[in-house]
């Protein structure tokens, strides 16, 4: 029984029964939380996905071996630290012998972020112990609790209410709360009103700017009773709703280009043979029902283009516009060429493009002689170019490795050849990133805002309902091509917890619209049994923390009951 405390919160940590169609064992053995402000009645953190995943191995043969975590505990670390204790296991739940005896620790001294796993051993962690008194003094209790639909046991400490609250924060789903209007705006022309925006507050206290469709025009208002105040009502603009938005496209990206807006994905219905461009006056005209595709890059048996013409992506790069792409030749093997844009051609025409070009390295080996590359991306960052892509040797056979992250510097007159070595920067570790042997880092996109780097790519299954987006940070100014400025979200930043009816959320991209607002394009399934990758699009928020929030359901934002709103005027004199 725990004892109810003023001033007091708790927290719980727990691991979930896998169930093999829904939540398997990459993702079931790993910590989650909740919290309670009773200590009876918990709620899950995180919309009840894990938080805290074992990494795995790298054996002798450069594979991937998946760990996981069973019986998690909580401990209370005498320099105030606390301290999140489980058993590290195989990934069919038995003991991990590796090991030997040790537990696996995380520290945090807010539960919002951890530091890097450990293994401890027993006499290690009494030494850490507040007061050293073991559990009396420092470990939580253990008890059995409702989360959802599900029973769990798991290891409950009492926290501060202050803390608990800033946990709630960083970890529950963030929602639209409040609006915010200027007081008796003066408003002189229809431009004025067009201008006359809302300050959307959410439930962390950020804030964004959204523009309001009024229900009059500045003539009407301004011409009723001359100058004066006036009441007036409108509907907050909406984002782009709709899912799908275009079906049997995968990896979608969009670019505004020549007072344009295009669309490139990998067409699912063309069986990914072919490069396809769409190109329209407006975002939502990308995805009307007569939109033409325009193929600009097709099958040539000479230069060996047959089949996966995947993951097309734009970039502006100096200058000069490219296209970044995959491509294999009759035996399957895609690996990574580009090709630059015309200068004043139109993109939709296939002659506007100069001859592919296949991305080697510095020395003008090939990329990759023994494996698949794919789904490069181009980064300008601190003023340096830089190329991720994806990187995979053995595919399909007993000594897989996985797909990784692979990153290197290039100059912007030749972003076809690397100037340096291929340098690794992820890999698969974490069980959300290798559901039921996925192994899988590919995808990567980033963007620059505030002095960081924001580098999302995906994991789990390409095609399936385990898809899910993860991140990676690193400093503007940094060396990118340096595996340790970077670090590593331990969680996803988007799965198939994160918005309703989107299944496998993952290979995204990010584009800006007129205004500079930020977006996120990527495909997922519309059910979870279904392999169809369709698109959606949503606007990228960004948090009370500075840091960006990809899961704002357009449904919920701006918030059903907050879309209506009114605002008393000041109607100026028209300029004579």
């Amino acid at each position: 029984m725990i004892k109810h405390e003023k001033d007091r919160a708790w927290i719980m940590v727990y691991t979930r029964c896998p169930q093999k169609d829904s939540y398997p064992e990459g993702l079931a053995a790993s910590v989650h939380f909740a919290v309670s402000r009773d200590g009876t009645h918990f709620r899950a953190l995180f919309q009840n996905y894990g938080m805290l995943f074992a990494k795995a191995q790298i054996d002798g043969l450069d594979r991937i071996d998946p760990r996981g975590v069973a019986d998690p505990v909580l401990l209370s670390l005498k320099d105030g630290r606390f301290c999140v204790a489980a058993r590290r296991v195989l990934e069919d739940g038995t003991e991990d012998e590796s090991a030997g005896g040790r537990m696996l620790c995380w520290t945090t001294r807010d539960f919002c972020t951890f530091d890097e796993e450990v293994l401890w051993d027993r006499t290690q962690l009494l030494t850490l112990l507040e007061d050293g008194k073991g559990q009396e003094a420092g470990m939580a209790v253990r008890t059995r609790c409702q989360i959802g639909d599900e029973w769990v046991m798991g290891s409950v400490l009492s926290i501060d209410a202050a803390l608990c609250d800033a946990v709630c924060r960083r970890w529950e789903k963030l929602r639209h709360v409040e609006n915010l209007l200027p007081e008796n705006p003066g408003i002189a022309s229809d431009a004025d009103l067009e201008d006359l925006c809302v300050e959307a507050v959410y439930s962390d206290g950020s804030r964004a700017r959204k523009r309001v469709d009024w229900d009059v025009d500045f003539d009407a208002i301004g011409d009723a009773a001359g100058p004066g105040r006036r009441t007036i009502c409108g509907q907050i603009r909406p984002q782009i709703e709709g899912f799908p938005l275009a079906k049997g496209y995968g990896d979608p990206v969009l670019f505004f280009w020549d007072g344009k807006w295009h669309f490139l994905a990998t067409n699912d219905n063309r069986n990914d043979i072919g490069l396809y461009i769409r190109q329209a006056d407006t975002i939502e005209g990308l995805f009307a029902p007569n939109v033409r595709e325009h193929l600009i890059l097709g099958v040539d048996e000479e230069k060996g283009f047959i089949q996966t013409f995947w993951a097309p992506e734009f970039h502006l790069i100096g200058k000069e516009a490219y296209i970044l792409f995959a491509v294999g030749p009759k035996q399957w093997g895609p690996q990574c060429w580009l090709m630059k844009l015309k200068r004043g051609r139109n993109p939709i025409d296939p002659a506007a493009w100069e001859e592919p070009v296949r991305v080697v390295r510095k020395d003008g080996r090939p990329l990759c002689e023994d494996g698949i590359t794919l789904d490069m991306t181009y980064l300008h960052a601190g003023g340096r170019s830089y190329m991720v892509w994806s990187y995979r040797r053995h595919i399909g056979t007993p000594l897989d490795t996985g797909s990784m992250l692979c990153i290197a510097a290039v100059e912007e007159k030749e972003p076809w050849r690397l100037l340096q070595d291929p340098v690794l920067l992820s890999r698969p570790l974490y069980g959300w990133e290798n559901v039921s042997g996925t192994i899988n880092n590919e995808g990567p996109h980033g963007f620059v805002y505030n002095g960081r780097v924001y580098l999302t790519y995906s994991g789990g299954a390409a095609n399936g309902y385990t898809y899910a987006l993860g991140l990676l940070t690193a400093d503007e100014k940094a060396d990118l091509t340096d595996p340790r400025v970077w670090t590593k979200s331990k969680t996803p930043v988007l799965s198939f917890y994160s918005v309703k009816g989107h299944y496998g959320p993952g290979h995204n991209s990010f584009f800006e619209d007129e205004k500079g607002q930020l977006w996120i394009a990527y495909h997922a399934e519309e059910r979870m049994d279904s392999n169809l990758r369709c698109d959606a699009v949503r606007r990228v928020h960004f948090g009370r923390d500075g840091e960006p929030v990809f899961d704002l359901d357009p449904k919920q934002d701006p918030a059903p009951g907050l879309r209506r709103v009114e605002v008393t005027v000041t109607i100026e004199p028209k300029e004579t």
